[in-house]
């Protein structure tokens, strides 16, 4: 039986689908793995002042969510 024959979404080339490939299913072997050095450069460090703002608008937006979802309609 022969492989699913797909077109990649970044580089527009034909690639088979075959089972165990690492990355996603519309991209190719070499985008898939392009893909994951990028990764790390993406992700910055966050100093003490963001996390605790981030940290205080996740909370904030957990109560929100909350009042929204349990609140008695009178």
């Amino acid at each position: 039986m022969p492989f699913p024959i797909r077109t990649c979404v970044i580089c527009k080339e034909e690639f088979e689908l075959k089972p165990d490939k690492p990355g996603f299913a519309n991209r190719c072997l070499d985008c898939s793995t392009n893909d994951e050095t990028v990764d790390p450069i993406t992700k910055r460090h966050m100093d003490p002042e963001d996390l605790k703002s981030s940290k205080e608008a996740n909370e904030a937006r957990r109560a929100a969510m909350r009042n929204l979802l349990y609140r008695k309609d009178s």
